[in-house]
Order: structure tokens, then sequence, then C-alpha cells
């Protein structure tokens, strides 16, 4: 998919398996956005082919989109209707919808009282979106960003209702830029990265990456030049040394009580002194930064 001279997904080749949840991720403007659009049918893909449940998301539209639900980033609801009113008027659109009174009760919709649309807060905005999204008992949803917005309690809602739609045999795709989201709900994740494939695994797989262990050292002021290179020829060759940020590095190999003991004296001697110094294995979020180099931004 190219806009003018920018192309926004490049040559993007992934599979999605029925009944799991798949995460895809990447830093804004990865392509993500118009990758769920192509595969929703909003787009036409300029070059390559989309096949969802089987179907050309474009040619075959009449037969795919009672089979699949869509919650967008933003919009889908007129301005003046009331969430109860939009959430009935597209029940109506199905043949076997879910009882609406059912999903206004689990998503706390009923605070909506009688305010339009237009004066929703983003988070009541969300959750009328996602309902819209699974009123038509869709074999496979695509939520973008599903959670944004949302306080901590009906986050875990959202969570417990996608768990089930797996549990039910339900696909679901989803963007978000929660790291902690996509590690505990992914079954598995696709990174993308200026609209090209770099990484796909479970989330175990990605953040153990075949190494030992890592030690995460995050320190109070930035790094001096050449910090990685100096802390890796303190350690020794079978150790690597990756900079997140300016305050942020992890060590990865075969890291134990030594290792951190060397990177506490190679602190001591350059300088550096550490905020939190910890042994353990990496993050999602410290997998992101070592393949694209940047993080994930609302």
């Amino acid at each position: 998919m190219r806009y003018g001279a920018t192309t926004a997904v490049d040559d993007l080749s992934l599979s999605v398996e029925r009944g799991t949840i798949t995460a895809v991720l990447g830093p804004n403007g990865a392509g993500k956005t118009t990758t769920l659009e192509t595969c929703e049918g909003f787009r036409a893909p300029q070059d390559g082919t989309v096949r969802v449940l089987g179907l050309d998301p474009r040619r075959q539209a009449r037969e795919l989109l009672p089979r699949i639900g869509v919650m967008l980033q933003d919009g889908g609801a007129w301005s003046g209707a009331r969430a109860p009113e939009m959430l009935r008027h597209v029940a109506a659109l199905h043949a076997h919808p879910l009882d609406p009174v059912v999903l206004e009760e689990r998503l706390g919709l009923e605070e909506c009282g009688r305010t339009p649309y237009r004066r929703l807060s983003g988070g009541q905005r969300q959750r009328l979106g996602l309902a819209m999204a699974l009123i038509g008992r869709p074999e496979v949803v695509f939520v973008d960003e599903p959670t944004a917005g949302l306080d901590p309690a009906v986050r875990r809602t959202v969570w417990e209702l996608f768990d089930e739609l797996r549990a039910d045999g339900v696909t679901v795709v989803l963007t978000t830029h929660y790291m902690d989201e996509a590690e505990k709900l992914a079954d598995r994740i696709h990174i993308i990265d200026r609209g090209r494939l770099i990484a796909s695994g479970t989330p175990i797989e990605l953040t153990r990456g075949g190494r030992h262990s890592t030690i995460r050292l995050v320190v109070t002021k930035p790094f001096p030049p050449g910090a990685p290179d100096s802390l890796k020829a303190a350690l020794g060759a079978d150790i690597e040394v990756t900079q997140l940020d300016e305050l942020s590095l992890i060590v990865t190999g075969p890291a134990d009580a030594s290792t951190l003991a060397k990177v506490s004296r190679w602190c001591e001697e350059n300088g550096v002194l550490p905020e939190s110094l910890a042994l353990g294995t990496r993050t999602l979020e410290d997998v992101f930064l070592e393949l694209t180099g940047r993080g994930l931004e609302p």
C-alpha cells in the first residue's frame, strides 16, 4: 500500500490462526492501521493478496462482512445517537445478534444514559465501539486500540471478554500501544516497522530470544558516549549490550550474580549512578525497542 511516495505496507506477509488472539504491534506510522483496514475491506491493496476466512475482503465483501466485526479507532456512530440506540440499530442489521442489554451491562454502557455520542468520553466511545463490533457474533473481530482511554477496571473486563471470545472459537486481531496487554492476551505477536514484518512469535518466544537471561540497567542521567561498547568490553565476548534509550540498557547472555557485580563495578568506574539494576528476563517492551529503536506512543 502506497500513499504518494510513501510505502505504508511493504511486501508484508503474515497469517493469523483461527480461534486465537493475535496482536499486531509497531511504532506510529508502521502500517498497522492500513494493514487492518485492508483486511477489513476498507482499502484495496495495490499489490499482493489478502484473504480473510478464505474470502477477498473487497470482491467478496457481501459474503465476508456478516462474518466479521470491526472496531474502528474512532467514529462509527452517528454524533446525535445515544449508546443504547446505536447498539440496537447495529444489532438489527444482523441475523442472529447478541442481546444488546447483556453487552451494555458487561461493558458498563448504562452509565452513558441519554448522552449523545458526540458528548461521550473517549473511554465510553471505546466501549460502544467494541460492543458494536461484537454484537453480530463475528467469527473474526478486528480491534484497533481496544482499551485506549479505559480505566483499569473496565480494561480488565475487556481482557476477560477477549479471553471468552477465544474460548468460543472467535479469532481476535488487535493493535495496541500497551505492551502488557499484548503480552497478557496474545497467542501470537507480529511486530511491523516501516511497513515490513520484522518479528513474529509467541510472547515467550519473543522475550526469551534463545538467551539465558538479562540484566536491565536504568540510570539517573544519560549514559556517557560509547557506554555499550565500554560495558561489553568489561563483560566479555559472550555478552551482548543493547542501549534501549538514553537512560536504560540491557545486558543479554549468560548473566548471573557475577555479571551483575561486573556491571555494578563498571558503573562505579565510569561515574554512572544506577537507579535500578535487575537480573531477569527481557520484557516485550525491551524486545520492541531493540527491534525498532522506537517506543510505542499512543
